[in-house]
């Protein structure tokens, strides 16, 4: 329940503040007072855009505050989203003379987001001109599934199908990666396939140059190792037996001179180490082979890893590795692509067996509620001056799930009879919407957990008995909700339980709009003036009295 109301430097409005009550709650007042500046302040608490024009005083900010009684249902809301629930919870919106505003809940900072899903489950704002919704199916949808007490399945079947949705579109997007991925898949094999024939990991492509080297020059090495082996082993003037007979004749000199002895060790040394090499040159020797079908076997291994270098412009043979790799991921990433794909066609196929029990029982829900619409309907719609009104909800199965179920609706209204009914947008007439959106009001006040519901001059263009019937039903819409009705009707100021009047003054030379509440004594003045206008005539009190009862 909207409990209070506080409103700071807002068009007109210096500074207001009033209580409100439960039950059936009337503000009324000449016209250009400023009540829709009260409700274009309320709009903010909704989450509406701020306009900094409509700060009064441009140096100072603006400021509507609302405070709401709340029941312990709203405590799931404040825990998910980390606010303090209070029983007495406030709602405030500030536009700052910059143009900013900010948004708060019991002083706790937060997004338009979370403050107009808040707001949107306490309070209503509904204006005489605002009937459009009407014509929208998420609106008739409201009207019957609130009759057919489907609140909980139709948001079973909310959640069901919005995940339903997000998987349907995983699915699309996995799809396109998959087919974009097989337009290349044959190409990217075949990469792969060449890379992998190589088996780059056991080849060392510095000894593969080594070894081609090799062979390409096999007869050229062979013949110098022979010719450098026969230099050393010549028994005459090879250069062992030379190096070997100035090694004895130095050991001689050290012999007799120890000042050669580290001169006799070092040529010992030397000789060690130069019958060594020999040794290997020998075995180098004996190990080089004239071999063709070794060199083209060679020469082939080293063509295709440099034909692939510069295929994949790379450098050494790790870059060829990695690109290796790479290819073999990606064709792992089709195999996962379809896995994937798999899992989720197994998952939607799952969700729409489930859609499809939960639209089943909403629409079987709908179906047997129909008749009570019709009949609640067409009975207030008389009692409103619609005597020959018809009503009627149509249901039309569909192929696809949609976020209603799998069907669509269609609200159908006829004023006069000897006539079908017609969709509504296209059936009823101006001065027949505010009548027919106030019944809708009601039925859905019937069923709906809303605390306030706000109507703004909703009554307009009635009077006599219809306004006395409207005042009637306002007053029964008032038994389950908070009701706040802007009106300018007598017979429905009569039926308040509590009487509001918006007035407009000059304060020191500033015209200013603010709401009082009224008396007994003051609500009945009140309503006399709404009967016989600005003179108040005993007649008229004397027809206050009556309408008050």
């Amino acid at each position: 329940m909207l409990s209070r109301i506080y409103i700071k430097n807002f068009a007109l409005i210096d500074t207001l503040e009033v209580s409100l009550h439960n039950g059936l709650q009337v503000i009324t007042g000449e016209t250009g007072a400023g009540k829709s500046i009260i409700l274009g302040a309320l709009r903010l608490i909704l989450g509406e855009r701020a306009d900094v024009k409509s700060i009064s005083k441009t140096e100072e900010k603006s400021i509507v505050e609302t405070e709401f009684s709340l029941n312990n249902q709203f405590k799931k809301f404040f825990i998910e989203n980390d606010l303090d629930y209070e029983h007495q919870t406030i709602i405030r919106r500030e536009i700052l003379p910059s143009g900013k505003s900010r948004a708060f809940i019991n002083d706790v900072p937060v997004t338009l987001d979370i403050l107009k899903e808040l707001s949107s489950r306490l309070i209503d704002i509904h204006s005489q001109f605002e009937t459009s919704n009407l014509f929208t199916s998420e609106y008739q949808f409201k009207i019957i599934d609130g009759l057919s007490e489907n609140k909980q399945l139709a948001e079973d079947y909310h959640n069901e199908f919005s995940d339903f949705q997000s998987q349907k579109i995983q699915l699309k997007k996995l799809q396109t990666q998959l087919s974009e991925s097989n337009k290349e898949s044959d190409y990217k094999a075949f990469l792969l396939n060449e890379l992998e024939e190589l088996h780059l990991d056991d080849v060392d492509y510095d000894e593969l140059q080594n070894q081609l080297s090799i062979q390409e020059n096999a007869e050229m090495i062979s013949d110098n190792l022979a010719q450098v082996l026969s230099r050393f082993h010549q028994e005459e003037v090879g250069i062992l037996s030379f190096f070997n007979e100035a090694k004895n004749k130095l050991s001689k000199i050290a012999e007799v001179s120890g000042s050669f002895a580290e001169l006799d060790e070092r040529l010992e040394t030397s000789f060690v180490e130069l019958k060594d090499i020999i040794s290997e040159l020998e075995d180098e020797a004996e190990s080089i082979e004239v071999n063709p079908e070794n060199l083209l076997l060679l020469t082939e291994l080293n063509n295709r890893i440099n034909a692939l270098f510069l295929k994949h412009n790379a450098g050494d043979l790790t870059e060829l590795k990695e690109i290796r790799d790479k290819l073999a991921g990606e064709q792992q990433g089709a195999s996962e692509l379809e896995f994937q794909i798999a899992e989720i066609s197994e998952n939607i196929t799952k969700k729409e067996k489930i859609l499809q029990n939960l639209a089943e029982k909403l629409s079987k829900n709908r179906k047997k509620s129909i008749p009570l619409f019709i009949k609640k309907a067409e009975e207030m719609l008389k009692k409103l001056g619609l005597e020959k009104a018809r009503v009627d909800i149509e249901l039309q199965n569909t192929a696809e799930f949609n976020q209603f179920g799998k069907e669509n609706i269609q609200l159908l209204f006829q004023a006069n009879s000897g006539f079908p009914l017609k969709p509504i947008q296209t059936a009823i007439s101006g001065g027949e919407r505010s009548r027919v959106m106030l019944v809708v009001k009601k039925i859905i006040a019937e069923s709906d957990e809303l605390p306030t519901l706000i109507l703004d001059e909703i009554d307009t263009g009635v009077s006599g008995k219809v306004a006395e019937e409207i005042g009637n039903l306002m007053r029964e819409m008032s038994a389950d909700m908070q009701l706040i009705v802007i009106s300018h009707l007598a017979q429905v100021a009569a039926k308040g339980n509590n009487n509001y009047k918006v007035v407009k003054q000059d304060v020191a030379g500033r015209t200013q709009s603010t709401i009082v509440p009224l008396n007994e004594e003051e609500k009945l003045n009140e309503i006399a003036q709404l009967l016989s206008g600005s003179k108040i005539t005993e007649a008229a009190l004397a027809q206050a009295k009556e309408l008050i009862g």
